[in-house]
């Protein structure tokens, strides 16, 4: 792979590989760290230049990256510092309510599988099409669409609760 194709490469996937590292941790600085190191992996390997290869490549690279990461404990422990509420007395019926439930929502994406939630995200943030989510994490449209189902299901379900 030349030094041309590697920075096309970087240019066009840098921000979906580090969202798709996001929506699994939670933490944007680990997300681009993960990213980079991807990246870096795919340049060291010194492989052919194949676009669709190599975008398949940087995701599982970033998801395996992600993964040891999360055996040695460093993510689990920032993601769940970075979930901090603070309440103000001073707010409102509304602004209370409100928070309440964008708690329980954000506890509710916690306790999600992290296929489930992943896909919800790409979904909702990304604004991507079941088509395109199912092509990055090389699924059918099938199983995301029952995975969005399920979701869908369980977030009513516990933003319900009281």
């Amino acid at each position: 792979m030349t030094e041309k194709d590697f920075k096309y490469l970087f240019d066009k996937y840098f921000d979906s590989i580090r969202s798709y590292v996001y929506y699994r941790n939670g933490n944007t600085d680990e997300a681009t760290d993960i990213a980079q190191e991807a990246f870096m992996t795919l340049w060291q390997k010194n492989t052919d230049f194949e676009e669709k290869k190599n975008l398949s490549f940087l995701y599982k690279l970033a998801g395996n990256i992600f993964v040891d990461n999360y055996r040695k404990g460093k993510t689990a422990q920032k993601y769940l510092d970075s979930i901090k509420w603070s309440w103000n007395e001073q707010h409102t019926e509304n602004e209370t309510e409100y928070n309440e439930l964008k708690m329980k929502y954000e506890i509710a994406l916690t306790q999600l599988p992290e296929e489930q939630r992943t896909t919800f995200l790409m979904s909702r943030i990304d604004e991507l099409t079941y088509s395109d989510i199912a092509n990055r994490l090389n699924i059918s449209i099938k199983a995301v669409e029952k995975r969005m189902s399920k979701t869908l299901a369980f977030l009513n379900l516990k933003l319900k609760e009281r």
